[in-house]
């Protein structure tokens, strides 16, 4: 291995360097106020505490309107009408603005996907340069080893 591929390995590897975009800042600064929103959305509606909100609204709302006293109940059991168009009026609009949340994410995956494939393959192509520079630095050491030796044995003689 001479010295003039290992710089030749070297120079090639700095033209290919281009500065590493952090894919997150870049991602979050190219959505618009809406696709913010609805990625905020996303990430709180799929998160326990929505899920406990829905769930104790369920719960006092379906208690209230059946035990509490029959002139004080808005949506008197065993119907619910009004608990049932509400909660189908929250599905319908949850469900696209989730979906297109969910697809953001999904592109922002990928995106972070290929950077860390990009930064995978810069890593193998100077882990590649690395070894070649070891690769000379042992035929180095052996060329030394070997002229130390002789050296010892012209000495003994």
């Amino acid at each position: 291995m001479d010295k003039k591929k290992l710089k030749t390995a070297h120079e090639e590897l700095q033209k290919l360097r281009k500065p590493i975009n952090n894919v997150n800042v870049v991602h979050k600064e190219s959505l618009s106020a809406l696709e913010k929103i609805a990625v905020k959305v996303t990430d709180s509606v799929g998160s326990v505490g929505f899920f406990l909100i829905i769930f104790g609204w369920t719960l006092l709302w379906l208690g209230w309107n059946t035990l509490a006293p029959y002139q004080l109940r808005f949506d008197p059991f065993p119907a619910f009408v009004l608990w049932l168009f509400i909660s189908n009026m929250v599905q319908i609009f949850l469900m696209p603005l989730i979906m297109i949340g969910q697809n953001l994410q999904g592109h922002h995956a990928e995106k972070r996907a290929e950077s860390d494939f990009d930064v995978n393959v810069r890593a193998e192509k100077e882990i590649e340069v690395i070894l070649l520079h070891l690769e000379q630095q042992n035929e180095l050491i052996l060329k030394i080893l070997d002229h130390i030796k002789k050296g010892n044995i012209k000495k003994k003689k």
